[in-house]
């Protein structure tokens, strides 16, 4: 199909977006749109596009977060959810080994909202700019019949060539930042109740979903250290988001789930609510950690290195294999584990 041309009218039926799905739905746009035009390094299909301007490499990424969604006002503050949804961008220039420098928020806001909520809207997103470097710098603002949605645009730089989803190869070792499952386990609970988990693990994922914190320091050791080879942050779930890598990649993967890192406090919660705390870490999302690909000989080095220059653990939880593999989790035993896919916002 050439750029311009109708893709229903290239072969097959356009369906419904429930059928196409969130990531047949970018394809069909990407293949729509064509090439990309003169200084667009990167364009649709990775965390951010990349734009080379005079000696600067620009990275460029925006999300959109409806109520309802997305959040909901009942069980995360307006503070809160203002700097979640600025931290969410960033974790996309993260994602590539950036670092962010600029922002624009086109907020819709129902007209009997009280002007003390947007304050706090806009505290939070103060809060998570201050601690990443962002100047909010423009934006728009308009009124919505019902509830808040908010569209935020983040612009950041690299130093160099950025990691891409594109680049993972066979004998690669996947690695992971931080804990998984933790914002998923938060959800259960803002949504569910706490049962009989301990407060203090309540606490711990709460916050794991309400305030995400972006790997943008990690990120960019990564990238730096020059043995990474892929890399992606995880907002839709393991198993998604990992997907759309070896896609990219042309490549397949095995997971070990024995060796996912899930923190104490999100085991609890999972033991509290008798749900299999596997499932919120491949499956849960929102966890914005990064999950990276690199050499095979260097990939525990560079783990290393990236916990001591950020605090930030680093654990190995599989490798890159052929297409032909496809993607497996492992339990174990090394048997096959069935696992659900993530999030898509069209399913």
């Amino acid at each position: 199909m050439t750029a311009g041309e109708d893709p229903a009218s290239a072969g097959g039926r356009a369906g419904t977006l429930r059928e196409l799905g969130e990531r047949g739905l970018i394809e069909r746009v990407r293949r729509r749109l064509g090439p990309p035009g003169p200084g667009v390094v990167v364009g649709i299909g990775d965390d951010a596009a990349v734009v080379a301007v005079g000696d600067r490499t620009l990275l460029l990424t925006t999300d959109t977060l409806i109520e309802g969604v997305h959040f909901r006002r009942q069980t995360a503050t307006l503070r809160d959810i203002g700097a979640k949804a600025l931290a969410v961008n960033v974790s996309d220039i993260a994602a590539m080994g950036g670092e962010p420098r600029w922002a624009l928020l086109a907020l819709a806001l129902p007209p009997d909202l009280p002007v003390t909520d947007v304050d706090e809207l806009y505290a939070g997103l103060g809060e998570t700019a201050a601690q990443q470097g962002v100047s909010l710098i423009g934006g728009d603002t308009c009124a919505a019949p019902a509830g808040l949605v908010l569209g935020i645009t983040v612009v950041g730089e690299v130093q160099g060539a950025p990691l891409r989803r594109t680049g993972a190869r066979p004998g690669d070792v996947l690695l992971v930042t931080g804990t998984l499952g933790g914002a998923a386990a938060g959800l259960a609970v803002l949504e569910g109740g706490m049962g009989s988990a301990p407060p203090d693990a309540v606490d711990a994922v709460c916050r794991a979903h309400r305030r995400p914190t972006p790997r943008v320091a990690e990120g960019r050791a990564i990238l730096a250290s020059g043995v990474a080879t892929a890399m992606i942050d995880l907002s839709d779930g393991l198993a998604t988001d990992l997907g759309h890598l070896l896609e990219e990649s042309g490549v397949g993967a095995e997971v070990r789930l024995a060796d996912l890192p899930i923190a104490p406090a999100t085991r609890a919660v999972a033991r509290a609510r008798g749900v299999d705390v596997v499932h919120w870490a491949v499956s849960g999302g929102e966890d914005y950690e990064l999950l990276f690909t690199a050499d095979g000989p260097h990939a525990a080095a560079l783990a290393r290195d990236v916990s001591a220059k950020t605090g930030t653990p680093v654990r190995i939880v599989g490798e890159i294999g052929p297409a032909t593999r496809g993607l497996r989790f492992l339990d174990a035993t090394g048997r096959r584990h069935a696992v659900r896919a993530g999030f898509d916002h069209f399913a």
